[in-house]
């Protein structure tokens, strides 16, 4: 899947994250964050034309420092956590509670490595990613996240999710995320041509 949309907002937001051309103090990169808010995006069997029949999901996590604002662009200082491609059984529509695998098998229970594609002599990082904002753009980063797993539970409408990854150049990676999880269905929406534009939901959602 791609990304283009939040990648381009991603960079909008590193940009305008400098104040006044100063340099400022670098973000402490938590390894243990607690991610406040977040929401879920239903796909469906979004490879069916590849011979994988299993329904897709992706999760957008974030820490209570980052916000959207007006114009759909995140803005702040923190951790944001996309996990793309997270493959479900083609009966879930929900994100359903157990273990999964960062794994490229497609197979139910399990979260795409991330990695970077090239379209059109650009680069984009897509599968399982988590990005850092800083005060000064210059020093914000994505980081691929290659091996581990998260754990979902779930008590009524409260998601508890916790994560325990590494990324591509071995930081460790774990965090925990405890509350509502809205989901929102982009499986009509969204053709294998059409952007999709995850903030928009974030920003009618908590803006």
């Amino acid at each position: 899947m791609k990304n283009f949309t939040l990648s381009l907002l991603i960079f909008a937001g590193f940009l305008t994250s400098c104040v006044g051309g100063q340099l400022n103090s670098a973000y402490i990169y938590e390894k243990n964050p607690q991610y406040s808010w977040g929401y879920a995006e239903f796909y469906g069997a979004y490879y069916g034309n590849y011979g994988n029949k299993n329904n897709v999901l992706s999760v957008s996590l974030f820490t209570d420092s980052l916000k959207v604002n007006g114009i759909g662009s995140l803005v702040g200082i923190g951790q944001y956590l996309f996990l793309q491609d997270i493959f479900v059984s083609p009966t879930d529509t929900l994100l359903p509670v157990g273990t999964y695998i960062v794994s490229n098998s497609g197979l139910p229970f399990t979260v795409a490595p991330g990695k970077n594609d090239t379209v059109d002599s650009q680069i984009y990082p897509i599968g399982a990613e988590i990005s850092y904002y800083e005060e000064n753009a210059a020093r914000s980063t994505t980081k691929l996240i290659s091996s581990g797993s998260f754990i979902v539970s779930r008590l009524g409408s409260v998601y508890n999710i916790y994560c325990n990854f590494k990324t591509s150049d071995s930081l460790e990676l774990n965090g925990q995320f405890i509350a509502e999880l809205p989901h929102y269905d982009q499986s009509i929406a969204t053709t294998k041509s059409t952007i999709r534009r995850k903030l928009e939901f974030a920003l009618k959602k908590f803006n």
